[in-house]
């Protein structure tokens, strides 16, 4: 495994297909993610305007660069339809060597 502080999961919640394709797209057509992998069948409970709440959502799980943070939080902000749409960082502190060079080939690829 192959130890690096450069890559990131970006974790961010849509309420429907539509919504995550759209972002998912968006991402990989800019080269902000390598891989954008949507996860179905996520069912939220949250707090939101001082009442608790559920909802059916997708988890998209952005792989990308540290680097390209920023830019995929404005891009996933402008095309959200929620007021305040999740997007977490969580840092990849390693992988396989083979998987990670992969992430920055394609993210430099025009």
């Amino acid at each position: 495994m192959k130890l690096s502080t450069n890559y990131l999961m970006i974790w961010v919640t849509a309420p429907d297909w539509r919504t995550a394709r759209r972002l998912a797209a968006a991402a990989l057509d800019a080269r902000l993610a390598a891989c954008v992998s949507l996860v179905p069948g996520l069912e939220s409970h949250y707090w939101w305007q001082g009442r608790r709440e559920k909802a059916k959502e997708i988890l998209l799980a952005f792989k990308t660069r540290r680097s390209r943070a920023q830019d995929l939080e404005r891009l996933v902000l402008s095309l959200h339809p929620y007021d305040t749409p999740e997007f977490l960082a969580l840092p990849l502190h390693g992988g396989s060597q083979k998987y990670l060079q992969w992430i920055e080939t394609e993210m430099k690829a025009s």
